[in-house]
């Protein structure tokens, strides 16, 4: 749960979340009694190695995937129950992605990009331009609206990615590996980019293997075989220290 200051309200709260996939006789637990909640305003960086759970995890925040059992609720609604259309609407309205491999159409200038989510949410033309527009300038890249991707940097791509995000206006910051395609100084930028939009007040939820990004946040919640093994501030040692593998401690006894 939220270390620190007094709660804000729960924005994203997971209740004893399973998420289990058979796996020919077997059944395999991606997430195994997850319980978390995440305020609004906060950085959270959700991490772990392949198989720890943090991919499911995303999937579930972002009303991709809906748990096993247990429940997650977003601002105080229940979503694990709803169906694929009560949770596109939901994404739409409430989630804003960032991908490692930014997902922009290469035939549409930046402007339309941007617009392209609120296209599909039903947002008239003038809003959609001026609220693109606006969060274009808010990314640094208001003179690259008439650009296509190809003409663009990796970096200036991911930036029209998170303006792509922030049109929404969304309750959350959805952010899944965004500096995997890029080089360690345009990484820098990105991660600095998104600490600035937490300090103005955005929720943003990273998902990351890296250490070295994942202290970028303020709050790090450390996946393990579909289990929570840390949950506190990233500037703790304990947050970055790597836990012996199940059985180890068995085989040593």
């Amino acid at each position: 749960m939220r270390w620190g200051a007094e709660p804000l309200g729960h924005l994203i709260e997971f209740r004893q979340v399973y998420k289990i996939y058979p796996m020919g006789d077997q059944a395999v637990h991606a997430l195994d009694g997850v319980s978390l909640a995440i305020d609004r305003g906060e950085f959270v960086a959700i991490v772990g190695q392949s198989g720890s759970g943090k991919s499911t995890a995303m999937n579930i925040i972002g009303c991709l995937d809906v748990p096993t059992s247990g429940s997650y609720c977003l601002d105080g609604v229940d979503v694990s129950t709803m169906d694929d259309d009560q949770q596109a609407e939901i994404r739409n309205r409430m989630l804003g992605f960032i991908f490692q491999q930014y997902n922009l159409i290469p035939k549409l200038n930046v402007l339309e990009n941007v617009e392209l989510p609120l296209l599909y949410a039903g947002v008239s033309a003038e809003e959609r331009h001026h609220r693109a527009l606006h969060a274009l300038e808010r990314v640094g890249l208001a003179d690259k609206t008439k650009n296509l991707p190809s003409q663009l940097s990796g970096g200036q791509q991911q930036r029209v990615s998170i303006a792509r995000a922030l049109a929404g206006d969304p309750s959350v910051i959805l952010a899944d590996e965004p500096t995997g395609a890029l080089d360690s100084r345009t990484g820098r930028e990105v991660l600095s980019f998104l600490q600035k939009l937490n300090a103005e007040g955005n929720t943003v939820v990273l998902i990351t293997h890296d250490n070295s990004i994942a202290v970028r946040a303020n709050r790090i919640i450390r996946l393990q075989d579909g289990r929570i093994i840390y949950d506190g501030p990233a500037h703790d040692p304990a947050a970055l220290v790597q836990p012996k593998e199940p059985g180890e401690e068995e085989q040593m006894a």
